[in-house]
């Protein structure tokens, strides 16, 4: 004979108070598993969102950042001269030299921060086109003018439509701010390349950002690069590859440091579930002597109290989930690892790491409920009806 669900519900509603502190402490670990998952994610997809599989980025080889990377005039020529190379309708190559520096400004929260400066080329905005000006306007080629991003505007002193930035030795206008579809490039600021080379005393671009004729021409493109011995301290990579390798990092970092906690917390929950289902075995000897003698099975007694712990998991994970989730209107900042720049994302909630989240909840179920049920399995049945 088997128990039917109904008496495993009854059960759990009969101990509402117990139940719903257990569910309670089982959802707040949910909330912090889900939660950092959600970090990690929403950071990949910000970088992720930042890339595009059309572009090619070109830099130097073992620069994992493009602060890092220097990339001479002459390379920039070579590289835009190549038949793979797309050309606008004036026949021009559909490439961006890019200088891209770090300067340090005042957060509106309190604090300083380190903000990506990236000067382009007029066609940047063509390799973009999902950036576009949400106030103001772009700035003049040749002016000591810049646009900042939506993140920039919204979260540093000085940094709104009409002010005037402080970098370089010089005096810049923001004349517009522009939103990328929450991308990286909303934690940046923009401007000419050569005016932004002029104020740091650069000669060497970072990086070149080029669109390839057809994607599809990636490998032979690759392959002339490398056959050219003028190339061989450069590489070129997809554009949004490139990003996705500049999250992994990060994302890592949050999850390991996440998942420790996560489980030190799983812990106390587990010990409550526990607490919980053995406090249940306690006060229901005689019933289940009585279920025993009506001749329910050892197994049928064992699966309804490991059924019972594992309906408080589940909905220890719903609710945890579904607090969750509301982080998903939440935009938080932080520091870049890779770039040490400002970077903000929000969190982002996917089926994997719902169906993660659950996973985790059922398993501190079973291991909270499996020696209580066990326990429950065990009593002897003239002993449990003595019990009365």
């Amino acid at each position: 004979m088997t128990i039917p669900f109904r008496y495993i519900f009854r059960s759990f509603v009969a101990r509402r108070l117990t139940a719903a502190m257990t569910v309670l402490g089982i959802a707040l670990v949910v909330f912090v598993f889900a939660a950092v998952l959600m970090m990690a994610n929403g950071i990949r997809q910000t970088l992720r969102a930042t890339g595009s599989d059309e572009n090619v980025l070109v830099l130097r080889k073992a620069a994992n950042s493009e602060t890092l990377s220097v990339l001479d005039r002459d390379v920039a020529a070579l590289a835009t001269g190549m038949p793979q190379v797309a050309r606008s309708e004036n026949g021009m190559p559909l490439s961006s030299r890019e200088a891209v520096v770090i300067i340090n400004m005042e957060k509106l929260a309190g604090g300083m921060s380190n903000v990506t400066v990236r000067g382009v080329d007029p066609p940047a905005f063509e390799l973009r086109p999902h950036l576009r000006l949400i106030d103001g306007r772009l700035f003049r080629w040749g002016a000591r003018e810049i646009i900042v991003g939506r993140s920039i505007a919204r979260r540093f002193a000085n940094a709104g439509l009409g002010s005037r930035i402080k970098f370089a030795g010089s005096i810049w206008s923001v004349v517009g701010v522009f939103d990328s579809g929450g991308s990286g490039f909303d934690s940046e600021i923009w401007g000419d390349s050569n005016q932004i080379m002029d104020a740091f005393k650069r000669t060497s671009y970072s990086t070149l950002t080029l669109k390839l004729r057809d994607p599809e021409a990636f490998p032979a493109f690759v392959a002339a690069w490398e056959s050219d011995n003028r190339l061989l301290h450069y590489e070129a990579k997809i554009e949004k590859k490139f990003f996705e390798e500049q999250s992994e990092m990060m994302a890592t970092f949050i999850r390991i440091l996440g998942l420790f906690i996560t489980i030190i917390f799983s812990i106390g929950a587990t010990i409550g579930a526990m607490i919980t289902m053995y406090g249940a075995v306690a006060n229901r000897t005689t019933e289940i002597g009585t279920l025993r003698a009506l001749g329910f099975q050892r197994r049928s007694i064992l699966a309804a109290f490991l059924g019972e712990a594992l309906l408080l998991a589940l909905s220890g994970a719903v609710v945890g989930v579904a607090l969750a989730s509301l982080l998903q209107l939440v935009t938080i900042s932080t520091l870049n690892f890779t770039s040490f720049s400002e970077l903000a994302f929000s969190f982002s909630l996917s089926t994997p790491i719902a169906a993660s989240s659950f996973a985790f909840a059922l398993f501190m179920g079973l291991i909270g409920g499996f020696l209580p049920a066990f326990r429950a399995a065990r009593l002897d049945i003239v002993g449990a009806l003595r019990a009365v």
